[in-house]
Order: structure tokens, then sequence, then C-alpha cells
């Protein structure tokens, strides 16, 4: 007698806790889907083997989550899964034929990634200048500045060591993706911050990290640490969809595109290894152009 999909799903589950060690989140991610689609499959088709799930049974699943209005992505996320599941049962000789090979992904449109405007930042800005002086208020004005002026990702942040800032040249060395360096200018005035800083941390903690930014207690800044003393301020400001350290770098790639910047020169700014990842900036600019050319041009009136 054939195994019930729901064994095969269990030993897969299995398998991507104790071999592949992904994180709970990720296998609860994978169970709620293969459930919903051993749900489905049982109402409409009843008791199948795992070899006798076809191309149809997953096409008709994937219908019915559109009617549902399931969004494209999350489609993507659920076909993901069944990939990996029936790869799985491919490779353990569970089944022979792979029903996934004819699946094609809904096509999803490109997100443009969220971004401050200029004039809340200069609001954000002024509610740093104004915040009390204690030592969470003192690191969400460096995260912010280092964010919003640099541009550089969260993890290369709290990585950042005080000997790779160089004062007297106005730019920091960052150690990015793939081990890759490069060079980022600073303005002045987060040069000025840096080493006010540095003396402070000197004068409060006997023992200190490498690492540029500490907590209250001198230790090492932590992602969550970062990621949510970010937010706090950001939520003052601004009304977006998401308040984290990666919108300040958006917004640092947007405003400077917006403000004529080439986007060769952002490319290197971010760290990008290609072009296509820093064209998605592009579009906020050209609708800043649309709107100049509306308000400008004779014709557009």
């Amino acid at each position: 007698m054939p195994e019930p999909l729901l064994d095969h799903i269990e030993s897969f589950m299995r398998y991507l806790k104790f071999e592949k060690r992904y994180s709970q989140h990720t296998i609860t991610a994978y169970a709620t889907d293969l459930q919903a689609f051993s749900d489905f499959t049982g109402t409409v088709y009843g008791t199948l083997p795992l070899g006798e799930i076809a191309y149809t049974c997953i096409r008709s699943w994937l219908a019915h989550l559109m009617e549902e209005g399931i969004t494209p992505r999350s489609i993507n996320r659920k076909i993901s899964t069944l990939k990996s599941f029936f790869k799985y049962h491919i490779k353990m000789g569970t089944i022979h034929d792979n029903p996934m090979f004819r699946v094609v992904a809904p096509k999803t449109g490109k997100r443009l990634p969220s971004f401050v405007n200029e004039q809340d930042m200069k609001v954000l800005n002024e509610t740093l200048a104004q915040s009390a002086e204690d030592w969470k208020s003192l690191n969400a004005k460096m995260l912010i500045r280092f964010f919003y002026g640099t541009g550089m990702r969260l993890s290369e942040l709290i990585q950042l060591k005080g000997s790779q800032v160089d004062g007297s040249r106005g730019q920091v060395k960052i150690l990015g993706k793939g081990n890759k360096e490069r060079v980022l200018p600073l303005d002045p005035t987060l040069i000025d911050s840096i080493r006010e800083y540095e003396a402070l941390k000197r004068r409060q903690f006997a023992e200190l990290p490498d690492e540029l930014l500490v907590t209250e207690k001198g230790k090492k800044l932590y992602p969550k640490y970062a990621y949510l003393l970010v937010k706090k301020y950001l939520s003052t400001i601004a009304t977006l969809d998401k308040k984290s350290p990666h919108v300040l770098r958006h917004s640092f790639a947007t405003h400077l595109m917006n403000n004529g910047a080439e986007i060769n020169a952002v490319k290197d700014l971010l760290g990008h290894a290609s072009l296509a990842a820093t064209q998605v900036y592009t579009h906020n600019s050209i609708e800043k152009l649309k709107e100049v050319y509306r308000k400008a041009h004779p014709k557009a009136r």
C-alpha cells in the first residue's frame, strides 16, 4: 500500500531540519505550503500516491491560489517549496519523474525600493539633533547618519572597525560582500561625530571591542539592536511599509540619482556586483524628471 502524502512530507521536513539545518521559521513556511497542497489534492483528487501527483494536479492548485487572490510573489514561494520537495524525493528514489518540470512561475512586477523623501530626512536629522544624549540615542544618530551618509549595509556597519576610518582623507574602507573592498567618502560632520563618539567611548568603557559602534554595555552592536533603533526613529517621520536600515540605504541611492549622480558611481558606492542591481533606482529619478517636465514644459500644461 503506498504511503500517504503526509508521510512523504514528514520525511522531507526531517531532512530540512536535521540535514539542511534550516531555521525554524523556514521549516514552518515549508510545512505550511506543503500542508496546504496536501489538503487541496486530498479534497480534489482523493488519496494519491506521491508518484501519481502529476503536473495537472499542481497546475490546478496554483490556479486555485490565483482565484483566491494570492499574490504572484507568494505563489512563486509555494512553487519553490514544491520544487524542493519533489527534488528531494527524486534524489531519495521515492519517485522517478518530477512533475515540476512543466510548471511555469507567474511573473511578478519589480518591487521598487522604499525610501524616505529628502524633506523627511531633514526632519529626521532635526529630531536626532534634539534627542537626549543617552547612549542609545547617540547610537541611533550614528547609525542613521552612517546608513544615509554612506549607503553601507547593516552587516558592514556593525563590523566596521575604527581603524577603517581615515578622518584625514575623509573616507572609510569597507569590506563588503564577497570580501570585496570599497572606499566610501565621509562628510565632515560625520567625521566629527565619529571622533566625538570614539572619545566618549574611551571615557565611558574600560575594555572595548575593535568595532567602532558599541552598545551601552560597551559590547559590539548586533543586528537586532541596530534594526530596532533605526525603526524607532523612522517611525516618527515616515509613513513607510518598511522601516529598516535598508530603507536608509535605498534613500541614499535614490537621492543621489535624483540629484544627478551617474549610475556607475552609485553602483560602486553601494558595492553592487552588477549594474542591474542599481538600475532599480533609475525609476525614481525618471519619475522626478517627469514631474519637472510637467511643471516646466509648455506642452505639458
